[in-house]
């Protein structure tokens, strides 16, 4: 089976104007779409598109409307129309997609960066959508291709403009970096925010691979309890801290009219110029 579980932990680190630091142990699943069936069927503590212990919901990614997520993310991948057969693979049955999130826990979940990971038929990654939410129930995606040169011991860095509110503490004029390796027996992404004056904010997730049976989800209950709750009280109690230390409130603007911004230009794509003092990697 592919789809499996990652404990480990998610860090935070804003830089300006002032210092500001947290860390959380959290653990994910990376789900393998074509084995949501088996893994219902199989496991007694997991389900899809129902309530158990853990769960995944259709409805909570892609065009959330409750339709399979295989087609949706086809068509995002032809829009986008990326140098590839990917999105044919992809929507004949022949490509892969995993994703990378955090379950349902006793129905709830909320999600603040669920990563899509596109394999075309001979499973090498083709795609990576990143989609993110805030805590106003806005949702989008930034979907960009992997170079051909992309081997899967190397690291994937991409990078995009931002597009999208996520923090009422962080304005719109920045962009993403992205580093991430292809989840193996450990799980590492990192996220570096720009703004014009320099790196404003440092986020990663990390963990460690463990198979995805009973026994494990039973375990990660007992070590995570509630961690969905957990993940979005985190977020207004680290809001809260933020504004007392004096952090800047931006007004939230109205979402992209486009569910997922393709990112295809090089130029578009190029992470913003650091001063000196503040190294890009």
């Amino acid at each position: 089976m592919r789809s499996r579980l990652y404990t480990g932990e998610v860090m935070h680190k804003r830089l300006l104007p002032f210092r500001h630091r947290f860390r959380y142990r959290v653990f994910s699943l990376l789900l393998d779409l074509d084995e949501l069936p088996r893994l219902d069927r199989e496991l007694r503590l997991f389900s899809h598109n129902r309530f158990n212990l853990f769960s995944f919901h259709d409805r909570d990614h892609g065009g959330r409307d409750g339709r399979p997520l295989r087609p949706w993310i086809a068509a995002r991948l032809a829009e986008a129309g990326i140098e590839s057969d990917i999105a044919t693979d992809i929507a004949g049955g022949r490509g892969r997609i995993e994703l990378l999130c955090f379950p349902r826990v006793l129905g709830y979940v909320f999600n603040p960066l669920t990563i899509w990971f596109c394999r075309d038929s001979s499973d090498r990654l083709r795609a990576v959508l990143y989609e993110v939410r805030n805590t106003f129930g806005d949702k989008h995606g930034y979907l960009l291709p992997v170079a051909e040169a992309h081997r899967p011991e190397q690291p994937l860095r991409q990078a995009c403009a931002k597009g999208f509110h996520v923090s009422p503490f962080l304005p719109m004029d920045g962009g993403y970096r992205f580093r991430l390796h292809e989840p193996g027996e450990r799980l590492s992404v990192l996220i570096r925010e720009d703004l014009p004056e320099g790196e404003v904010l440092v986020a990663t997730q990390t963990g460690r691979r463990a198979p995805l049976d009973d026994r494990r989800l039973a375990r990660a209950f007992v070590a995570f309890p509630l961690l969905t709750l957990k993940v979005i009280a985190a977020i207004h109690w680290q809001a809260l801290r933020l504004w007392l230390k004096g952090a800047r409130f931006h007004r939230r603007p109205a979402p992209p009219a486009a569910e997922v911004t393709p990112v295809l230009d090089a130029a578009a794509a190029r992470p913003l110029t650091l001063p000196a003092h503040q190294p890009a990697e």
